[in-house]
């Protein structure tokens, strides 16, 4: 299950699934440094997205897989 405190590399080694629904948010520097540290929230946040809608659209990519 991801949550909003896990950084967004965490989310792509656990679940590389959700490389689609991080680009298909416009969410694109996802091999950038700073991705390997900055949280699921924050990153939201950063790309004008809520967390919480975020969190729920990668769990429900990984849970169809």
């Amino acid at each position: 299950m991801i949550t909003k405190d896990m950084t967004v590399g965490q989310v792509l080694r656990s679940y590389p699934q959700t490389v689609q629904t991080f680009l298909e948010l416009g969410m694109h520097c996802l091999g950038c440094p700073s991705s390997t540290m900055e949280s699921i929230e924050g990153a939201a946040l950063t790309h004008g997205k809520k967390p919480d809608e975020l969190v729920e659209k990668l769990n429900k990519v990984i849970a169809a897989n």
